[in-house]
């Protein structure tokens, strides 16, 4: 049993890892373009100045926008304890059909671990939905392919 709670635990520091990395360089290309901004400000006059100032504010913008979406996900990673067993599907589960292996946690696409393949999904994602609250044995069917859950960690 402890294998399977060190496993979870594994894929739930690969999913932290993730977000921080996300957050990190948000921080950073808000930083360069406020630094940008201040270049302009600096030494840039009329037409010019506004322009490149504006650009600069407006990668700002959007690297805030991509912080506060990985803040969020890293507060959803926050509510995981990854040493829980679960009886149904649901967060913080790693989900094994007979096809895939699904960790629900945060959208960090695939990944493998130990030799084998891993898909860390969202709740809220397509498959993430159709996961959420079964139990072993039951079938689902996603892109026409029906999988059976074979172990809920």
């Amino acid at each position: 049993m402890s294998s399977s709670i060190d496993l979870k635990k594994k894929l739930h520091s690969y999913c932290v890892d993730f977000v921080r990395q996300r957050i990190e360089a948000a921080k950073q290309v808000m930083d360069s373009a406020q630094e940008s901004a201040n270049q302009e400000e600096k030494s840039s006059a009329g037409d010019k100045y506004e322009t490149g100032r504006a650009m600069a504010q407006l990668a700002r913008d959007q690297a805030a926008q991509q912080l506060d979406e990985a803040l969020k996900l890293k507060s959803v990673l926050d509510q995981i304890n990854p040493g829980a067993s679960l009886a149904k599907t649901g967060l913080g589960g790693l989900v094994i059909t007979d096809q895939s292996r699904f960790y629900i946690s945060v959208s960090a696409g695939k990944f493998e671990m130990d030799g084998i393949e891993y898909m860390a999904i969202s709740p809220q994602s397509p498959i993430g939905k159709l996961l959420l609250n079964h139990q072993v044995d039951d079938v689902i069917t996603f892109n026409k392919q029906q999988q059976t859950i074979i172990k809920i960690l």
